[in-house]
C-alpha cells in the first residue's frame, strides 16, 4: 500500500443500520450476524478491505466516511486516511478509516487531521457502547495516522497473499480482488 493509493472497500453494514451483516466467504452470501442489542446505529459505512487478512481471520476492518450511505455488498474506491485501534475480545482489532473518493464532500480529506474532530468523537463513542448490552469489553484504544494504517494494510495484504499461495480456488471477494487489483478508479 502506498500513499495515496486506492483502495476497494467491500461495504457489509450501510450507515444507519443496527444489523450487523457479516459477509461468508466460503459461500459468498451475506449473514445477519445479529442486530445490535445497544440503542446505538452504524454512523459510517462498515465493511472490509479486499485482499487483506487481518490477525483475527478477518479481512482488515475498514470505516468508510460518506454522506450517503451505499448498501450492503457495494464496492467503493477510497482514500485511507488513518485507522482506530481498538482491543476486543479476540485482541488487537484495527480499523482502516477511509473517506469514499466518489464523494465530493470528501474530496479534501487525505489525513486524519482533515476529519472533522467531532465525526471522530462520534465513530469512537460508537464502538465504547455498541457491545454494552452484550456484555462484551470492547476498548477504543485510539487514532492512528494514516502511515501506521498503511503499515496494518501491507501487513494484512502480505497475510493475504501467503494464504492464496497455499489454497487452490480462491473463495468469494479475494476472486474479485485478484482479478481487480490492478484497476484504479479512472476520476471523480
Amino acid at each position: 500500500m502506498t500513499e495515496g493509493a486506492a483502495l476497494r472497500v467491500f461495504v457489509e453494514i450501510p450507515q444507519g443500520s443496527r444489523n450487523k451483516y457479516e459477509f461468508d466467504e466460503e459461500v459468498g452470501v451475506f449473514r445477519l450476524n445479529r442486530v445490535l442489542s445497544s440503542a446505538v446505529f452504524y454512523n459510517f459505512d462498515y465493511g472490509f478491505i479486499e485482499g487483506t487478512r487481518a490477525d483475527d481471520g478477518d479481512h482488515t476492518d475498514a470505516l468508510l466516511v460518506i454522506d450517503e450511505p451505499t448498501f450492503t455488498g457495494c464496492h467503493v474506491w477510497a482514500r485511507p486516511v488513518g485507522g482506530l485501534e481498538m482491543r476486543d475480545e479476540m485482541g488487537f482489532d484495527f480499523k482502516v478509516l477511509c473517506v469514499a473518493i466518489g464523494d465530493p464532500n470528501q474530496a479534501h480529506i487525505d489525513r486524519l487531521d482533515q476529519m472533522r474532530p467531532h465525526r471522530l468523537l462520534e465513530i469512537e463513542h460508537f464502538f465504547d457502547t455498541y457491545k454494552l448490552l452484550e456484555n462484551k469489553a470492547t476498548e477504543v484504544v485510539g487514532w492512528r495516522e494514516r502511515d501506521p494504517a498503511l503499515d496494518v494494510l501491507r501487513t494484512d495484504r502480505e497475510s493475504w497473499l501467503r494464504e492464496r499461495a497455499t489454497r487452490t480456488t480462491p473463495a468469494g471477494p479475494t476472486r474479485a480482488a485478484a482479478a481487480g487489483a490492478a484497476h484504479r478508479p479512472t476520476g471523480h
